[in-house]
This record gives C-alpha cells, structure tokens and sequence, in this order.
C-alpha cells in the first residue's frame, strides 16, 4: 500500500488527531513535526479522494493530550524556578490507556505495530524542546542537571535535581583530624548512650570532633543550597598525619542543589576562611559525576616525610645501609595490626621508589619514602611485629616507631584529574 493507503486506512478509524495521524508515519519525510506531517497526510487524503477537507479536533487515539505540549512545558518550568541548571531531560509516564489505543489503531489500520513513532517518544521530545525554548537550558539525554516526569494519568510532574560536584585540592594543617566524619563508636553517631549524654563524645556524636570533610563540604552544601553533601576523598592519610606540598584531590557532591553556577575563588575563599586554618583547599572547579568514580579509584605515588625514633643508638653508617637496601625493594606488608578490624586480612606487596633521610641524633632520624599507593609507611619504619618485611626497625635489628608523620606529595594525579572533558564550564 501507498502512503497515502496508509493514511485513508488511519483517518476511516474515527477522529485521529493530526500528531497521532503523523505520528504513525514519523519515518517519513524527516524535518516536520508530527502535527505537520498528519496536517500533510490528512490534506493529501481529502485531495485524492476529492472530499473536503475537515481537521479532527477530538481524538480517541491520545485523548486531547497532543494539545498540552505547551501546558506541560510552562508546568515544568514553573517547578525549576529558583533552580539553577544548565542541562535538562524531559520523560513522561504514559497512561495505559493512550498506549492500548495506539496499538490499536495500528492493528485496525493494517500497519506493523511498531509503525512511526511511539506517542511517549514524542511527548518527550516536543515539551522537552518547549522546556529548553523557556530556560535556553541544553537537552542531555545522559546526566542532566535536572530531570522532569510528567505523569499524565496523576496529572503530575516530578522534578528530580541530580547531584553536583566541586572538585579541588586539600591540605591538612592539623594532626588528629580524620578525612571523613567520623560517628561516635559508643553511640552510633546519636549523642546519647540511653538517657544520658554520651561520656564518649560528650554528645557531638563524632569519634573526633572535626573532620576535614567537616571543615570543607558544610561550606560547599550551603553554597549551593543543597540539601546533602558528602565528601570523597583520593586515598587517605592517618589521622595524625598531615597533608601538605600541593594537597589530596578530593570532590564534593551536593545533592539537591539549587544552585550551580558558583564562583570557584570566592568559593575557595570561603572555605580556607571557615576551616580557620586546619584545613585548606585550592583548585576548586565545577567536575562531573564522572570525577567521583576517578578520584575514588585513583591509587597515587606518594611522598611522605617521617620523624622516627628508635629504641637504642642507631650509627650512621648502618643507619644509611639500611636506607640503601629499603630504596626501590618490594615490600611485604600484611594488613597492619592497627586497621586488622576494618580491612581485610591479606599480604600486598607495596614498592618504595625512593627514600631518603638523616639522622638527627642516634636515636631520632627524619626520613622521606616515596612510595607506590597503599605502602603503610608507620609499618614500613616498625616491621609491625614481624607483618612488613624488610623493614627499617628488622634492617637496624631495634625497634623504630614514627612519632610524627607528613604527607608531602601525592604524584601521578595530574592526567587523569586535569582533563577537560571531566569539568565544567561556567
């Protein structure tokens, strides 16, 4: 059958409307909208059949709703007002009924069942195209900023805002800081142990009371009037170390946030000014979901400088053999002693790439490792009890314990953490 055919056989099944009509021939012809291709068709119908020409104002097949392309856009924008956003995705929830009709009006006009397009589709695409229209926003069919649904049997719409994300740097100025929050292990994180206040927290709920998480991402949250942050980290260091040299990659990510569209130096600006000198970050940038999964995964090089003190004199000379026989070995190393409860129970194998040091007197040395991601460096220095091997205290034949620990670098960073294609431009 011609076109045409087709189109007689679709108009004599009742009154169709013009986008449901051209709906079912959406592969032909391509540049028109559904309205104008059925517009067309219905024309084209009443010309050969020399019949006048009488447009459907009612429809069985959509029941009117090709006519509320522009209420829905203006309902839709109406809900992100007081978003910002610069990327959007309109769906829509079909009601079962429109879509037994169009199956059946295939089926009754003799077309494949799979004919043109689906009305769902183009619902999508004409109130998503009057959405963009009203806001300038840029359609993203795979992680907009924020997604609408329009659910046409409640007569509803549900705006669901995706997460946002700052990228940066952080230093860490002061010992006995965790990374992360950390919850209060006597009362779960509540304050309270029954009726009482916790002795443990003394009712703050935290194990340690500042966390730089806590110095960083409250600042970025309320910046973005979010309603939910949370931090993540590229690898950690203890919480008695320092981070210093040129600071952790970390991200931020917002949930719910109205607001994107920031000022990454006054940003910055306003979190060294809140972590009062504990904590500071630089480099801030607006990143996409994709830098969480790259900072997560990211294993660094990483440099520390390491103050030790040993348990008897310690010569110079054995001091710089051991150093030598340490610098690029591979290291064994079974999960340390002192996080055997939240890790795994297995030998890594970790190398050092570089080290160097001197001793301060014979019983206090500092040292500098560069060493592979994941090397335990406190064990490094200790042997921990036989579980790191070689190690500098088994080398030395005394026992070794690091009393003050810094990060000074993390390297090897810069590639993956520096391409374009994983920020955003504001």
């Amino acid at each position: 059958m011609s076109v045409i055919e087709d189109a007689r056989a679709v108009v004599a099944e009742g009154p169709v409307c013009d986008p449901c009509l051209g709906r079912c021939f959406a592969d032909r012809s391509f540049g028109l909208t559904n309205r104008e291709r059925g517009r067309a068709l219905r024309t084209a119908v009443a010309i050969d059949d020399d019949d006048p020409h009488e447009p459907a104002d009612d429809c069985w097949v959509c029941e009117g709703l090709s006519r509320e392309f522009d209420a829905w856009a203006e309902r839709i924008t109406d809900e992100l007002a007081g978003t910002e956003f610069a990327s959007y995705q309109v769906g829509t929830k079909t009601p079962p009924l429109v879509e037994e009709n169009e199956r059946l009006l295939r089926e009754s006009a003799g077309l494949d069942a799979d004919a043109g397009e689906a009305f769902k589709s183009e619902f999508n695409r004409e109130v998503g195209k009057r959405v963009g229209r009203k806001t300038g926003a840029d359609v993203d069919f795979d992680r907009p900023d924020v997604l609408a649904v329009v659910d046409l049997a409640d007569d509803e719409v549900d705006v669901q805002v995706n997460p946002a994300f700052v990228y940066g740097r952080y230093r860490k100025l002061a010992r006995g800081i965790p990374q992360t929050e950390w919850p209060c292990g006597d009362c779960g994180g509540g304050g309270l142990r029954g009726d009482e206040v916790c002795p443990t927290c003394k009712g703050t709920g935290y194990q340690y009371p500042l966390s730089v998480e806590q110095l960083t991402a409250p600042v970025v949250e309320d910046a973005m009037d979010g309603t939910e942050s949370k931090f993540h980290g590229a690898g950690r260091e203890d919480i008695d170390a320092l981070m210093l040299g040129t600071g952790r990659p970390f991200v931020v990510e917002v949930k719910n946030p109205r607001k994107r569209l920031l000022d990454a130096d006054d940003l910055e600006d306003e979190i060294n000014a809140f972590a009062g000198g504990k904590a500071e970050v630089e480099g801030l940038r607006l990143a996409t979901y994709e830098m969480v999964e790259r900072v997560k995964e990211h294993d660094a090089d990483k440099t520390y400088r390491a103050e030790i003190e040993f348990d008897a004199p310690v010569e110079s000379e054995a001091f710089a053999a051991a150093l030598a026989d340490l610098e690029g070995a591979t290291i064994e190393q079974r999960t340390p002693e002192r996080v055997s409860h939240r890790r795994a129970d297995k030998v890594r194998e970790r190398r050092v790439l570089d080290i160097s040091g001197d001793l301060d007197d014979d019983t206090h040395a500092t040292v500098e490792v560069l060493g592979e991601g994941g090397l335990y460096i406190k064990e490094l220095v200790s042997g921990d009890a036989g579980r790191t091997t070689p190690s500098l205290a088994g080398l030395l034949d005394t026992g070794a314990v690091v009393t003050a620990l810094d990060v000074v670098s993390v390297t090897g960073e810069d590639e993956p953490f520096e391409r374009d294609e994983f920020f955003l431009d504001v």
